[in-house]
């Protein structure tokens, strides 16, 4: 592969014309941009058609060959909100796009469900998936082909404003979340679209619309590829159908024209064999994204405020990058035929794949057909399972009605918007509950149950007699005084909202201005506090916020952080406020994320201003994001990532690692072969144990167990003394998520969990490994996760996999994972900093 130096000369050596269309590289090159220059991969790869998508491969082509070049033009170039356009002379309708990662949006008689953030604070893969097959089902019963999500990007900055949507600040629970959310989808032939692709994490600037400023992401090889791609990697590699570019850029390049990271990473190395879409008005040229490897143009035209085509007609409108003009290039020569084919031969492989050629529903977006089924009870179990226990102070919870005679309920954040649930566009303000952020990222709420409704209800059906008392004027600090003062229990609620960029809340552009409460929300809690000894703060963030100013006061007895729980929200809290409850539940959230004690303690932030036309955003922090960071610089979070507290308490013991014997299928033992012969290494897919089974044993009776074994895997070694785990040159096109190799289990690693406590409960185990000193790592990283249930007194083995894939770095010299030389140490425990096991392997 050629340094970045070589490929900067070649580049520049060409017509300056030539140079820009290729690279997109702007006029004049920001100072410094030479350090940051995506490599051009040309042509796009057109689509092979293995595993269980060669059927549908095949019946895509045999299609697309009897279309005229127009109507391969009309399901390239979509109608804002509709979709793609219809094929009149062989009866096909189109495609129904429909955002967004939270529930259909845009429609009436829909769920609104959990936002991505309370689903990855589950740790729980079966609800994540059943989530998105809800979702999913209610996508299909509104005739929606292609919904839009789920959205993976990590949450690089704390005060990004669409961190909500994802899963999270680690690309392994991110990488797990989003597969398991889009197995949820497709399993109802819906096809998913894993978004925003890729490093779009942040509003200000972020392109879009023929934007004057479009930043660009630098970011190097090693942290692309460990960090923001891998939750995309997992995605193909379960099968998603679509992929969907952003408007960012990636080091100078615009995201839905930078062939390496469409052609190059997606379409070769990691063998995805659906359709890339752009943003909504994402392009920024024509002929680019479609060399780039581009498959669909939404919505059609240039941009918003430049008149959308007219729905019926797209193939005659001139107002866009392609339709038309798609077919004038294709005519002169700008862009071959064959690509053009491809696009249209991968968006009907996703279709065929699907099922959608088989009876699929018809469009009902606003009509009165109703998709809502029981899943409310679903919305309420999560909305639940992803409140986080942040403080508990002599077991203040779990609240019983009965040792209540007044209770207080403050802040805005307990009650209802004054104007509706849905009075504000795509939840464009910050009025009553925060149920969800703002942005394309929501759905319309058929009701929202908030905290003071779902209290009061609880309360009153226990005992009417106690006194409710509520101030929901978050400003109304004197009656705040005298309401807190009289109560035996307190209750505020306070929230800190976000959204995208297109919408300004109170000065924040999507983007929050800084990671502290809204509504003076500070100043609410240290009140209450002040005059009322058992006050319980519950919080509904988009993300993290800081606490210091009440945290550590005496009478703040408890806090749970509820974060984005959709429309049972009220009902989802009572839940895990009171113990009397026909749902009572003991809770068992963990963060998704760290929680600083300060703002300059994050390696990243939003950057708010900039005076060029491509701000440049470079991530100088490397693999270190959230608790990586803290572990680095030794800096003492205040609530640690994966941190969650329980009514009960949970023992670890008895760690064990072995080695798994695993077997490739003849499609990967092929691949393999194919690798070694292509680098002239040979190829034996083994595990090994040089040691007795005995050694590999931790102590039973310790808590802090100490285990090895030491194993070598032998598919191809290099000369800097590691083991090749994959050959992304060398290998064919095809393989889902990059070699199959990678996706088999390398390593098990079991231990005992116990419920010594007096309730019933949740316990989310986790598994960080530390790799050998010399693999550039940090210092551990999450590479596995459980969630369990245990009756008191009961315990119960844990058994976490490690894949190949999960002990692996990326080479940024041979270009492929490998696996490190040396001893790897697995952490075992209930956060990334409460680790009570210890063990280790040697490769």
């Amino acid at each position: 592969m050629p340094s970045k130096t070589q490929l900067l000369a070649a580049i520049l050596a060409l017509p300056a014309a030539l140079a820009d269309v290729i690279t997109g590289i702007p006029d004049p090159a920001p100072v410094g941009f030479e350090q940051w220059v995506s490599p051009v991969i040309m042509p796009a790869p057109p689509v092979v058609g293995t595993g269980d998508w060669a059927t549908a491969v095949a019946r895509a082509k045999n299609f697309v060959s009897g279309l005229t070049l127009e109507e391969k033009i009309n399901v390239t170039t979509g109608i804002d909100i509709g979709g793609p356009c219809t094929i009149p002379r062989l009866s096909w309708n189109g495609l129904c796009l429909q955002d967004s990662p939270l529930g259909v949006r845009l429609a009436q008689n829909v769920s609104a469900f959990p936002a991505g953030i309370n689903a990855a604070a589950t740790w729980d893969t079966a609800l994540i998936e059943a989530r998105g097959k809800a979702m999913g089902a209610e996508f299909r019963g509104k005739g929606v082909n292609v919904a839009l999500g789920p959205m993976t990007n990590m949450g690089r900055q704390a005060a990004a404003g669409r961190n909500w949507e994802g899963f999270g600040a680690d690309p392994f629970l991110s990488g797990v979340a989003t597969a398991a959310t889009i197995n949820g989808i497709q399993s109802n032939g819906v096809i998913a679209t894993v978004k925003h692709f890729i490093a779009n994490e942040q509003e200000h600037f972020r392109g879009g619309s023929e934007a004057s400023q479009i930043y660009s992401s630098n970011i190097d090889d090693k942290t692309f590829h460990e960090l923001y791609l891998w939750p995309f990697a997992e995605a193909i590699h379960t099968g998603v159908g679509a992929v969907m570019c952003a408007y960012n850029k990636i080091n100078q390049t615009q995201a839905c024209q930078n062939s390496k990271i469409i052609n190059g990473v997606l379409k070769e190395e990691l063998g995805f064999m659906g359709l890339v879409m752009s943003d909504w008005a994402a392009m920024i040229d024509g002929i680019q994204p479609a060399l780039a490897g581009l498959d669909m143009n939404m919505p059609g035209f240039f941009a918003y405020g430049r008149g959308p085509q007219t729905e019926g007609n797209p193939d005659t409108a001139t107002n866009g990058w392609w339709g038309a003009n798609l077919i004038e290039m294709v005519k002169n020569g700008s862009v071959p035929e064959a690509r053009v084919d491809d696009m249209v031969v991968r968006t009907f492989a996703a279709y065929y794949k699907l099922g959608q050629d088989l009876g699929y529903p018809e469009i009902s977006l606003k009509d009165a057909v109703n998709v809502q089924a029981d899943h409310y009870k679903l919305i309420r179990q999560i909305g639940a399972a992803s409140t986080i226990l942040l403080k508990n102070t002599n077991k203040a919870l779990p609240l019983a009605v009965t040792n209540i005679k007044r209770i207080a309920i403050l802040g805005s954040d307990a009650g209802p918007n004054p104007d509706g649930a849905n009075a504000c566009s795509d939840r464009g303000c910050s009025q009553g509950t925060m149920a969800m952020g703002w942005g394309s990222g929501t759905a319309n709420f058929p009701y929202l149950i908030d905290p003071l409704q779902a209290i009061t209800s609880h309360i009153q059906s226990i005992d009417p007699t106690v006194v409710i008392d509520s101030v929901l004027n978050d400003f109304d600090l004197a009656q705040v005084r005298t309401v807190s003062s009289l109560a035996d229990t307190c209750l505020v609620f306070a929230s800190a909202d976000s959204g995208e960029g297109y919408i300004n809340v109170g000065g924040n552009q999507g983007d929050r201005n800084n990671i502290t409460l809204w509504h003076g929300g500070d100043a609410l809690i240290s009140t209450t506090a002040a005059s009322c000894a058992n006050t319980i703060v519950v919080q509904h963030t988009v993300g993290p916020v800081t606490m210091e100013a009440w945290i550590d006061h005496p009478n703040v007895t408890a806090v749970l952080y509820a974060g984005v729980p959709g429309q049972e929200t009220g009902n989802a809290i009572v839940d895990v406020l009171f113990a009397d409850g026909a749902q009572a539940t003991n809770p068992s959230g963990r963060l998704p994320y760290t929680i600083a004690k300060a703002r300059e303690d994050y390696p990243a932030d939003v950057l708010y201003a900039s005076g060029v036309g491509t701000p440049q955003i470079t991530y100088e922090e490397g693999l270190g994001i959230d608790y990586r960071w803290f572990d680095i610089n030794n800096i003492t979070p205040r609530f640690e990532f994966g941190f969650g507290l329980s009514y009960t308490t949970f023992g670890y013991s008895s760690l064990m690692i072995a080695k798994t014997h695993y077997r490739r299928d003849a499609e990967q033992q092929a691949v393999v072969s194919s690798s070694a012969a292509a680098s002239t290494q040979s190829s034996n897919a083994t595990v090994s144990a040089s040691v007795p089974a005995s050694t590999i044993t931790a102590s039973a009776s310790s808590i802090s167990s100490s285990a090895s074994i030491s194993a070598s895997v032998s598919i191809a070694t290099n000369a800097t003394s590691t083991t090749s785990a994959s050959s992304a040159s060398s290998s064919p096109i095809g393989q889902l998520g990059g070699p199959s190799a990678l996706y088999s289990q390398l390593l098990s690693v079991s231990f005992r969990i116990e419920n010594t406590g007096s309730l019933a409960g949740n316990e989310v185990s986790q598994l960080y490994l530390t790799f050998p000193d010399e693999s550039g790592e940090p210092p551990k990283v999450l590479r596995g996760f459980s969630r369990n249930f245990l009756e008191c007194g009961q315990s119960k083995v844990v058994r976490i996999p490690l894949r190949l894939k999960d002990v692996s770095v990326w080479d940024v010299v041979s270009q492929e994972w490998v696996v490190p030389s040396g001893t790897f140490t697995v952490h075992v425990g209930s956060s990334s900093r409460i680790l009570p096991l210890t063990g280790s392997f040697t490769m």
